[in-house]
């Protein structure tokens, strides 16, 4: 019998550290140059990091094989530092909880797996991304990212070899808890809450070649780094849903959140790093001081 919606809600009410432990992160990744949206995200991590008499991470998101490049990654340390930054603890200075490369982290990703696995929270999955599209139903055709619509959850599966041992090539979801409301106060936005099964689905944790996704790497090493607070854009908001499950999943405490408003272009569209124009490593060749930028912050 479902349970009544009130007795499906996680209230998590996350108040933003202001004691001496406080520990925010940035958490660039290097697929291409950072642009002025970063640096605004960035600069406010660094603000209330500074108010709060705290420390500052930086962390490398370079789990994109594909994308992930070395001129990139020399590109935000010098970007960054040119726009002002300044972090405690990163891969160029080192610090108590080194590494501060995902890529050096997958130990920890994969015993967090495990202990997914054993609890029964994620499933094997053989569906595409295009299976995924194909699945959509309305009303989700038009949400930002497809709803998974459960084909491989194990309760629908009839081949069992799907759940063997892996000799498949699948991907490992995380299950949610349909119809759970999870709410949480963002020191920016105030109190959100999403569904589960509703504003969003089962989601990737782990891909077909062990390689995790953003939601599990993020939840382990901001839990392993012990930050506080989490900084990070608008577009997040709903992550932050599936990644309070994730920390209720492994037993882990999870930090606040802040989330700021994006920066847009003209027509009213975020950046994102194809936007070069409005790439630091552009606007410094240009002859922008960064004092310039930061101009009305």
């Amino acid at each position: 019998m479902a349970r009544r919606q009130s007795e499906d809600i996680i209230h998590l009410s996350n108040q933003v550290d202001r004691s001496p432990r406080y520990r925010g992160r940035l958490a660039p990744s290097p697929t291409g140059y950072l642009h002025l949206g970063h640096a605004r995200t960035f600069w406010i991590t660094q603000r209330r990091s500074q108010d709060a008499g705290g420390t500052l991470v930086f962390r490398n998101e370079d789990l994109d094989r594909s994308r992930c490049k070395p001129e990139f990654v020399t590109a935000m340390f010098e970007d960054l530092a040119w726009f002002g930054l300044h972090w405690q603890e990163g891969p160029d200075i080192g610090g108590p909880f080194a590494p501060y490369s995902q890529s050096e982290r997958a130990g920890l990703y994969l015993d967090a797996f495990a202990k997914l696995k054993a609890a029964g929270a994620i499933y094997p999955c053989r569906c595409s991304r295009q299976d995924v599209l194909r699945a959509l139903q309305a009303p989700h055709a038009g949400d930002q990212e497809p709803i998974y619509a459960g084909t491989c959850r194990p309760e629908r599966v009839k081949d069992s070899t799907l759940l063997a041992d892996g000799s498949a090539r699948v991907n490992w979801r995380f299950r949610v808890p349909d119809g759970e409301t999870i709410t949480f106060v963002d020191g920016h936005y105030g109190e959100r809450s999403y569904v589960a099964g509703k504003d969003f689905g089962d989601f990737i944790i782990l891909n077909h070649e062990n390689v995790p996704a953003y939601q599990l790497a993020v939840t382990v090493d901001d839990a392993a780094m012990e930050i506080t607070e989490v900084v990070r854009g608008e577009d997040l908001l709903l992550s932050t849903a599936r990644q309070l499950l994730l920390y209720r999943a492994l037993g882990l405490q999870p930090p606040a959140f802040y989330h700021c408003s994006l920066v847009t272009d003209e027509a009213g569209v975020r950046l994102a790093k194809r936007h070069d124009a409005l790439s630091l490593r552009t606007l410094r060749a240009q002859g922008f001081a960064p004092e310039q930028l930061r101009k009305g912050w």
